[in-house]
């Protein structure tokens, strides 16, 4: 097999910088991991369920939550990944300057309209915080809290759904478990 050197530089790149901007940062949960276990999961569910074999596209996933959740500035991520990276994560990005249930109508809105590289991403990660929801729900979130989650990320993937077939599937599949195992 070929490696691309390049392709791998970048990977590497992205993940040491992932790795420093949440290196403080804990996930929500009764026994929370560190934050940057949550991009990998995401870059290892694009990879193994999803097949996704474009570098870009993982890289974007190990960045997705560098502008939301750190103090990194968009013009950071264009420097040092390139602008098509940066947009990539922007459109995964969340304002929290927004209300919250308009954020998430916001979401169920403009998924249809993302890239396929946001798309595939969005999906990833909303495969990985429903498996969090099921197996180590953040604490002290209720059932009606978690199905409220679940109804709700059901609706955006709707919107994100025919960017990857292999995600689809897992989503409907991650989707159904975690319903049923809330009931």
């Amino acid at each position: 097999m070929d490696i691309n050197f390049t392709n791998t530089t970048l990977f590497i790149e992205a993940l040491h910088f992932a790795a420093e901007k949440h290196k403080y940062q804990k996930r929500k949960g009764t026994n929370p991991p560190p934050y940057i276990n949550h991009p990998i999961k995401v870059v290892r569910t694009l990879w193994e369920e999803g097949q996704v074999r474009d570098h870009e596209v993982l890289v974007v996933a190990l960045l997705h939550d560098t502008i939301e959740d750190t103090e990194t500035l968009p013009e950071e991520l264009t420097q040092r990944f390139g602008q098509r990276v940066c947009n990539a994560v922007l459109e995964v990005t969340n304002d929290w300057r927004i209300p919250r249930e308009q954020l998430k109508q916001k979401q169920i809105d403009d998924a249809p309209f993302k890239s396929v590289v946001a798309k595939q991403v969005k999906l990833a990660d909303l495969i990985c915080n429903i498996r969090d929801i099921q197996d180590d729900p953040p604490y002290r979130w209720t059932k009606t809290r978690r199905m409220g989650y679940l109804l709700w990320a059901e609706e955006v993937a709707a919107g994100l759904k025919g960017c990857n077939p292999h995600l689809d599937t897992y989503f409907a599949q991650y989707l159904k478990r975690a319903k049923d195992s809330i009931k």
